[in-house]
């Protein structure tokens, strides 16, 4: 009855949909019979698994139920590879129905008029609102008041990411758990010259990374934020009353470029550091290329991701540590801010009548069957659930299909979308299990609690306040890049000489603009 209710409630909410503009949708999206295709271009739960099957139970699901032809796309996992395909597309006038899309690519879309405001989306998906975004996720995706784009909860949780070392190699070269960025440097030089494999050749480096870059972690990205949290300046912004502004303008942040680079001058990080792309750095840590990175708890910690590792290196073994302790005790993983994800309506889409199709999708999506059909799998094939209500593995006919298993993750690309966060269902997600060679007792679960036990810079707000002109953020980025890589040379005067001319091209400008901004949001503290 429940499911039968939510239909006719979508229904008739479909029906008497108005768009943006005043014009009423007619035609074919209208009429209950007709199944129309939705085009989703979507960031997956996992991005070194496959797409869902052609045989998936949505698929089919969603045809029957809420009369979607879902058609997917899997985005690249690197988030410079996403932008620039969703730009490709965008100035080929040919974006999808539904993309994701981050927050500031977002707002340089909006300039070109191809993705929709959805402010009269939210009428027909009432469940889907009252569960996934609300208000708080509606202001999240407005600018110049209106709202494009439908934000979601989204399966990452905050300060996910963390610190994590080669116990074995510490061990074989009776090395202690570093601590100050002087120790750092230590081990990393260690890792990377006395063969802590134990293989008898020189190919192993002391860190690991690939270039990460967000709003939020504008220059070198997010994983290096540690080595900038420990000057200090970790973000892209400070919003303490005390130092408002952008990082890049603070001492410490040549020191933390200095840093860099001497990891990179003594051949101690991993040189395909800034070619890696987010697979090709996780392919990296799982051959065993390097002993020290900041990676997510999943990534590294879920069953799926965990056996490549595990079968290479039965007797390796990574911990989580805290980052590396600046000469004034500042200690940061990176910054955070909590926020949402979202999910973008192309301008065509809606020009094409199919607003009441994505209606359908997205209350089909708040709906429980979809709930546990794209977060778990098949009842009773792929999960069970126990007392509380929680998927569980325990019970099902073929253990081998248990939805934790690396064969099975296709099957729950979507789960990041409908995900709810409670506690039961992050125990769920995040099963305790045995390593499949090395029988170690594993948890994503644990890992992350861990991580988010460890220091992080709060800096609420900061992926909204505005983004810098395109020159600009490509100087800034360019010229942190040649610091560090040696193309140009690190000294007081060239740095200072790179920050006369950051101010001539915006910066100044750009800085002004997003404390005030700050300000008027009440974001300094």
């Amino acid at each position: 009855m429940k499911r039968v209710s939510v239909l006719v409630m979508i229904a008739v909410c479909a029906a008497q949909f108005v768009f943006a503009g005043g014009n009423r949708q007619t035609g074919r999206a209208e009429a209950a019979e007709t199944i129309e295709t939705v085009e989703f271009w979507f960031l997956p739960t996992s991005s070194e698994a496959g797409m869902p099957p052609s045989d998936w139970n949505a698929y089919r699901l969603l045809k029957e139920t809420a009369k979607v032809d879902l058609a997917l796309t899997m985005l690249p996992s690197n988030a410079g590879d996403r932008d620039q395909k969703t730009m490709a597309a965008a100035a080929a006038n040919s974006l999808p129905d539904l993309f994701y899309v981050s927050r500031d690519t977002l707002q340089k879309l909006i300039t070109t008029g191809t993705v929709a405001p959805v402010d009269d989306l939210y009428a027909a998906i009432p469940n889907w609102y009252r569960q996934y975004g609300g208000e708080a996720g509606r202001d999240f995706t407005t600018m110049n008041g209106k709202s494009y784009g439908i934000a979601y909860n989204g399966g990452g949780q905050p300060r996910n990411e963390g610190m994590l070392i080669r116990k074995d190699w510490l061990d074989k070269l009776g090395l202690a758990v570093p601590v100050t960025t002087e120790d750092y440097l230590n081990v990393i030089r260690a890792f990377t010259r006395n063969d802590p494999d134990g293989n008898g050749r020189a190919d192993t480096y002391g860190f690991g990374a690939f270039l990460d870059i967000t709003a939020v972690e504008e220059g070198l990205g997010t994983r290096m934020a540690p080595f900038f949290g420990a000057f200090g300046v970790a973000g892209t912004w400070n919003l303490t009353r005390a130092g408002a502004g952008l990082n890049i303008y603070k001492d410490g942040y040549f020191d933390a470029l200095r840093f860099v680079r001497t990891m990179v001058e003594e051949h101690s990080i991993d040189p395909n550091w800034t070619s890696y792309g987010r697979d090709d750095f996780r392919a990296a840590w799982k051959q065993g290329r390097f002993g020290i990175m900041r990676e997510n708890h999943s990534a590294y910690g879920s069953e799926a991701n965990y056996a490549p590792f595990d079968k290479n290196f039965p007797n390796g073994e990574w911990i989580v540590i805290d980052p590396p302790r600046g000469s004034r005790g500042e200690a940061s993983v990176g910054s955070y801010t909590n926020s949402f994800g979202i999910i973008a309506v192309s301008a065509n889409a809606i020009k094409q009548g199919k607003g009441p199709a994505i209606a359908r999708l997205f209350e089909w999506m708040a709906t429980d069957d979809a709930y546990y059909l794209l977060g778990w799998g098949k009842r009773g094939v792929n999960y069970t659930l126990d007392a509380n209500g929680s998927a569980v593995e325990a019970g099902i006919p073929d253990p081998s299909k248990g939805y934790s298993k690396p064969e099975v993750i296709p099957l729950t690309q979507l789960r990041g979308y409908i995900q709810r966060n409670s506690d039961a269902e992050l125990i769920s997600r995040y099963p305790t299990y045995q390593a499949p060679t090395s029988g170690k007792t594993m948890s994503a679960l644990v890992t992350l609690r861990d991580m988010q036990k460890r220091p992080w810079t709060l800096i609420q707000g900061s992926d909204t306040l505005p983004l810098p002109s395109a020159d600009l953020q490509r100087f800034y980025r360019q010229g942190v890049m040649e610091f560090v890589t040696g193309t140009r040379p690190l000294t007081r005067d060239t740095w200072n000489a790179y920050i006369a001319e950051f101010d001539r091209i915006g910066g100044k400008d750009w800085e002004k603009a997003g404390i005030t901004a700050a300000q008027s949001a009440g974001l300094i503290k």
